[in-house]
């Protein structure tokens, strides 16, 4: 191949017309790579991505400046050539990105939409989760952990199910799963009657947020809390102005009851609850419309514990959130549910009403869940209940019902060893999972 520039990088002296293709091809090829690593330098560029790759038009408008003449001193030479024209490439990428940032609309994104009560958020159907256990010199699977053992539920907007159950049962990889973290192994989940597909879409990850159990690992310590709460308004919802974001912080700030003056701290110099509070207004930044508490109040004191409910239920009444709510805290679940499903060994045991759970327990499993809890009672301070034997392992669960090693219900008979369980109406939604009946 024979090059010879008197231009800007153009080539006027060919062996043939293969030459010339892949010589475009290479500048070409150039002209992307460096515009593909400029605009998706930062986590803003997803915005710019889901309405068309600007890197591919930044790359063809770059072609065009091969044309332009060049000074004597430049011309021949063929590394200055290729380094002012990745400079160029470079200035066009970047300006590209900056227009369409400040041209782009994506305003619909930027303001809290209140949601209509009452209408499908979330269905889960059928839900399975098995982590695979491998072995052996090869690590070869031998076999699965069952976390999540087809359960269902439905959460509407504006309502809060709350997700009760021993440390080991489930809840946590059933949020995961929703929240596309954990790939499921079967079943359904639908968002807005809409089938979800593994991964998540960039819309779906805004809608479904999660608050953690401990706020101290969920917030970065070498960013004050502006930035915190400021990063997925840029990245997510392309607010750049800083008068603007300054003014949205400020806003989140208030709805989960933070001063002015909290803006420019870092996370170290809070108190426990008002950290959480910070975790709940960063997740309220992208407009979501479910939220996953994951026991969000059981690194709190008793107190705080109150003003954070009261705080979500605020929240909920007034933009129509779902949430689901994960707790070993009866109390907590019994103050902000509108409707309680407890799992045993990744397997939901009963659901229904706050009120028909607390009233009427009718599973084994929820009676002695309920009876076991601690209450303060000078008259009788003895353990009223005490449930024996150990959680079975999830990896060889029992036969029949997972629960009739447990189990000292007087329905409980030598069936129970064997049938699975099967769903049984008490009441207009409240049901149970049982092999037998339960007497009335």
């Amino acid at each position: 191949m024979i090059f010879q520039f008197n231009n800007l990088f153009s080539i006027l002296t060919f062996a043939s017309i293969w030459d010339y293709i892949i010589t475009f091809l290479i500048l070409f090829g150039l002209a992307y790579i460096i515009s593909f690593f400029i605009i998706n330098w930062d986590a803003r560029s997803q915005l710019i991505r889901v309405k068309f790759p600007l890197y591919i038009i930044a790359s063809f408008i770059s072609i065009l400046f091969i044309f332009i003449p060049l000074p004597e001193s430049i011309v021949g030479n063929f590394w200055l050539s290729i380094i002012i024209y990745s400079l160029i490439v470079v200035i066009i990428s970047f300006a590209g990105k900056y227009i369409t940032f400040n041209v782009i609309k994506i305003k619909q994104f930027n303001q809290i939409s209140t949601l209509e009560q009452d209408k499908n958020l979330l269905e889960v159907k059928d839900l399975k989760v098995f982590y695979p256990l491998v072995g052996g010199i090869f690590r070869r699977k031998i076999g699965v952990i069952k976390a999540v053992n087809g359960i269902s539920f439905e959460i509407k907007t504006g309502e809060t199910l709350g997700l009760v159950g021993e440390s080991g049962c489930g809840k946590t990889t059933a949020a995961l799963s929703v929240l596309g973290l954990v790939e499921k192994n079967d079943g359904e989940i639908l968002f807005r009657d809409k089938s979800l597909s593994f991964p998540y879409s960039r819309f779906i990850r805004q809608k479904i947020q999660i608050v953690y159990q401990d706020p101290d690992a969920s917030l970065n310590p070498r960013l004050k809390v502006f930035d915190i709460i400021a990063e997925p308004l840029k990245n997510l919802l392309g607010i750049n102005n800083k008068d603007e974001l300054r003014k949205r912080v400020l806003e989140l700030m208030e709805k989960v009851a933070l001063k002015r003056e909290h803006l420019d701290r870092y996370p170290h110099e809070f108190s426990g609850g008002q950290k959480q509070r910070i975790v709940i207004a960063r997740a309220l930044a992208t407009n979501p419309e479910l939220i996953i508490l994951d026991e969000p109040t059981s690194a709190l004191d008793v107190s705080v514990q109150a003003q954070i409910l009261n705080l979500l239920k605020k929240l909920q009444k007034n933009y129509g959130y779902g949430y689901l709510f994960i707790t070993h805290n009866l109390a907590a679940v019994n103050h902000i549910a509108d409707r309680i499903a407890v799992m045993y060994l990744g397997q939901i045991v009963e659901i229904g009403d706050t009120d028909q759970i607390f009233s009427k327990p009718t599973h084994p499993y929820t009676q002695a869940l309920l009876a076991s809890r601690s209450e303060v009672d000078m008259k009788n301070r003895d353990i009223k209940f005490i449930l024996h034997g150990e959680v079975p392992s999830p990896i060889a669960p029992p036969t029949g019902c997972t629960f009739h090693p447990r189990c000292s219900s007087d329905v409980r008979t030598k069936e129970c060893e064997f049938d699975l369980p099967h769903k049984i109406k008490i009441e207009d939604g409240h049901y149970i999972w049982c092999v037998n009946p339960p007497k009335q």
